[in-house]
């Protein structure tokens, strides 16, 4: 019941739309002052986050440490490269209301990637926000780029299987 009205009603759409520009806002403002800012490094933050995978009161679980050490360590150049563009993309599309559900997907990608890596800040509250923004399917991209797009692409699909069920009769 309370999917369906996410999904379906247009005043919905609206505060969604308003959720959707907060969080876009949010991501693209991340990954603007790491782009414009400078030379942008993770390597201190993920080696941060690798050193709280030990002693007693480790706060990041052991499988991630691997992850960090094995995986992003060594390609640190290529992940201080997607970090910033990521957070800008993810916040461009959110704020356009383009590509949404992706857009809010790979945001929220990164928050948990965040999360793992035993950073809180505002990613709990992106997360959450987020859900309702993934849940609610096309509703919260409505007012936005993909409130023109989709019909169009529906119409399209819609054309073309009509003449092809012609073709087949």
């Amino acid at each position: 019941m309370i999917i369906e009205f996410l999904r379906r009603h247009k005043s919905v759409a609206i505060l969604l739309g308003l959720l959707r520009v907060y969080i876009g806002y949010t991501w693209f403002m991340a990954g603007l002052g790491k782009i414009t800012g400078g030379q942008f490094d993770t390597s201190g933050f993920l080696q941060g986050a690798l050193a709280k995978t030990t002693g007693e009161q480790a706060t990041v679980q052991a499988w991630w440490g691997t992850f960090l050490e094995h995986v992003a360590l060594p390609n640190i150049e290529m992940f201080n490269v997607l970090v910033p563009w990521g957070e800008l993309l993810v916040g461009m599309g959110l704020l356009l209301g383009c590509f949404t559900k992706t857009a809010v997907f790979f945001g929220m990608a990164m928050n948990f990637s965040y999360m793992f890596s035993g950073a809180t800040s505002t990613n709990p509250q992106l997360v959450l926000l987020s859900i309702f923004i993934l849940i609610s399917a096309t509703n919260a991209g409505r007012y936005g780029v993909d409130g023109v797009i989709s019909p169009l692409i529906k119409d399209k699909l819609t054309t073309n299987k009509v003449k092809s069920m012609q073709d087949i009769a």
